[in-house]
């Protein structure tokens, strides 16, 4: 097999510590990795000084997604603990709502989990999600809100969230609700750094249960994304033709770019669309000269999406390096700026 098609090609080893637990004090505190493709420098630096690395050609692309508090804490009428993680905001055609649930046992149709007072419960089972009726009397945003927490990864706190983490855990140009993960290599930008990037450009992409999906077959090609819900208005679409070097500001970015990029242009969209896109070395992305991300899990898709922008080899490299340098890693780690072959003529 391909090594770049192979799972385990896509393995490195992570020293625990260097998993964030908590994001830097100052958002454009974090660090910064910088590569430069034609060159093959790597630069070591932070954050705060990114508008040095780059020209006054280049746009930067953030996704506009808010993060909404989606997990509830449970109890089951018998009194065991279980965790229902709405998926979605709205409910589908017949009124019921996606989640994830978590709880001992086996689910069945009828059974009913309690938040504090409140019924929800279970109406279908699919293979990997749920879906849960609530009383029709109630605005399940505005209870989120009040009751719901944030959906901080595994690997942090073991997903015990803080108070904190409301502020922490979402970028501050977020304006659309909808997604339950983070941006993350947004969140590095303070409002002092947005204020130094002269060209910006908005997508949004509501970040889906694909997140947490790990890939597991041996062959990466072989890996189903889930779809997820994307939208980018005229005026975005505007700029983004008028741009010469476009720079992603992550991964969600990115597959919005890519996903509606026709080789020549962006062009405009009537409406939302939804996209599947898994990108992997064999797959050519035209769409950026350049991205911002955070450092990825072992044998992820995301791993393997930076992959498909400069090699699996260079981008383990870089991984090892950062390692070395003991930068941190995650959603609250520091992140990589990668400037592709022909950025910047």
């Amino acid at each position: 097999m391909n090594p770049d098609l192979n799972l385990e090609s896509y393995d490195f080893e992570l020293p625990s510590e260097l998993i964030a637990q908590e994001p830097n004090p100052s958002r454009h505190g974090s660090r910064l990795l910088v590569y430069h493709e034609d060159s093959g420098e790597i630069t070591h630096s932070y954050f705060s000084e990114l508008p040095n690395f780059l020209g006054r050609d280049d746009t930067l692309v953030f996704n506009q997604s808010q993060v909404f508090p989606c997990r509830l804490l449970a109890k089951k009428p018998s009194g065991g603990k279980a965790e229902i993680f709405f998926l979605e905001l709205k409910p589908n055609e017949t009124g019921n709502y996606s989640c994830l649930i978590r709880s001992n046992g086996k689910k069945a149709i009828g059974d009913q989990f309690l938040v504090n007072d409140l019924p929800i419960t279970l109406e279908k089972v699919l293979e990997q999600t749920f879906e849960v009726s609530l009383p029709e009397s109630l605005n399940l945003e505005s209870y989120l809100e009040e009751h719901g927490h944030v959906p901080i990864p595994p690997y942090i706190r073991k997903g015990e969230d803080s108070q904190s983490d409301k502020e922490n855990y979402q970028t501050l140009f977020a304006k659309i609700k909808g997604s339950v993960a983070a941006p993350t290599a947004g969140l590095h930008f303070s409002k002092e750094l947005l204020a130094r990037i002269p060209n910006k450009a908005f997508v949004t992409l509501h970040v889906g249960m694909g997140t947490f999906k790990p890939v597991t077959s041996e062959s990466i090609v072989d890996h189903k994304m889930h779809s997820e819900q994307f939208f980018v208005d005229r005026e975005n679409i505007q700029k983004l033709n008028q741009s010469k070097n476009i720079i992603g500001v992550g991964t969600t970015s990115l597959r919005v770019l890519e996903s509606i990029y026709s080789g020549e242009n962006f062009p405009e969209m009537s409406d939302w669309s939804s996209t599947d896109i898994f990108l992997h070395p064999g797959k050519e992305v035209k769409s950026i000269q350049g991205l911002i991300t955070n450092f990825h899990l072992p044998k992820s898709s995301l791993l393997m999406l930076v992959s498909s922008l400069i090699g699996r080899e260079k981008t383990l490299e870089l991984y090892h390096e950062a390692i070395k340098e003991k930068y941190r890693f995650f959603s609250y780690g520091d992140g990589m700026l990668i400037l592709r072959k022909g950025w910047g003529r």
